[in-house]
């Protein structure tokens, strides 16, 4: 196969060698990040950026890195620009308010306390979301995200899962921008405004949940925006993974939530609808049609 030189496509309407490249990227430090706040959860002192206090905290974060890195590596497997229109966006939504959250809290890293290894790990933290942010907005901007407007709507989506995703993007970047709010202008445990989600968060932590649910909240008006069944395979799988990771994330560190909690069930109906929408997008784009081949 002909060697991709930087710049160009794989094919008409097709992806850039930079954008296979920011993807692989993405790929690889989620791969580190689900590694080191899954393994270490209770133990991100001496293995993360910063210490987060709950497990439930660490595990939330390995559990969303978990699911960007199965967006990043299905994507990958994708020649044509609309199979990762939506994959890029939330990608790139999500490190551009990450970084906004590490500016916000740079203090709370492990930049000069610490043993080695957290040092290093929060000064690659901080070098990474220095530079991936702005290496997601220039791909978006080369790779031509208006091209939507001009590509034909093959499958549309069903009128039911267009107001499902609309009202699931709605919570998740209403909880994201509260969460991340929370954790904007306090020091130790976000308490003001989240009194809804159900464990304790402390400021850092908070905003990059925050920056997670926001991203995914952007995934499904990208979604609902591209309005076709067969360019949505790889957010549909992302999305599932996420809902499926964050219940079982719960499920294995439940004895640090209270089961009398209201807002604890709410969240779990919240995570289960999303399996469900998630997982029906997945069937419905991988499906064959009719006189067609299969999707993807």
């Amino acid at each position: 196969m002909k060697l991709l030189q930087p710049g160009t496509t794989t094919s008409r309407g097709g992806v850039l060698a930079g954008t296979r490249l920011l993807l692989s990227t993405f790929a690889v430090l989620t791969a580190l990040a689900t590694y080191q706040l899954l393994v270490h959860a209770a133990d991100t002192e001496h293995y993360f950026a910063w210490t987060i206090q709950t497990q439930l905290s660490a595990g939330f974060l390995g559990a969303a890195f978990a699911s960007g890195c199965v967006l990043s590596v299905l994507a990958l497997r994708q020649d044509r620009w609309s199979g990762i229109r939506v994959a890029l966006v939330t990608v790139t939504a999500y490190t551009v308010v990450a970084l906004v959250a590490t500016l916000i809290h740079h203090h709370r890293l492990h930049l000069w306390d610490g043993g080695l290894v957290p040092r290093a790990v929060a000064w690659f933290w901080l070098a990474v979301y220095l530079v991936i942010p702005f290496a997601c907005m220039l791909v978006v901007r080369r790779q031509g995200i208006r091209r939507a407007e001009t590509e034909p709507i093959v499958r549309p989506l069903p009128d039911w899962l267009v107001v499902l995703l609309a009202v699931e993007g709605a919570v998740l970047v209403a909880a994201g921008v509260l969460v991340f709010g929370g954790g904007m202008t306090v020091h130790h445990e976000v308490l003001a405004v989240t009194g809804f989600w159900p464990w304790h968060l402390t400021p850092l932590s908070a905003e990059v949940i925050g920056a997670w649910l926001v991203s995914f909240g952007v995934a499904a008006a990208m979604v609902i925006r591209e309005g076709d069944l067969s360019r949505v395979l790889v957010p549909a799988v992302a999305y599932t993974c996420f809902g499926v990771f964050e219940l079982l994330n719960l499920l294995w560190f439940r004895t640090q939530v209270a089961a009398e909690d209201p807002w604890m069930w709410v969240y779990v109906a919240v995570l289960a609808t999303i399996v469900a929408t998630g997982g029906y997008g997945w069937w419905a784009a991988a499906r064959r049609q009719p006189g067609s081949s299969a999707i993807g």
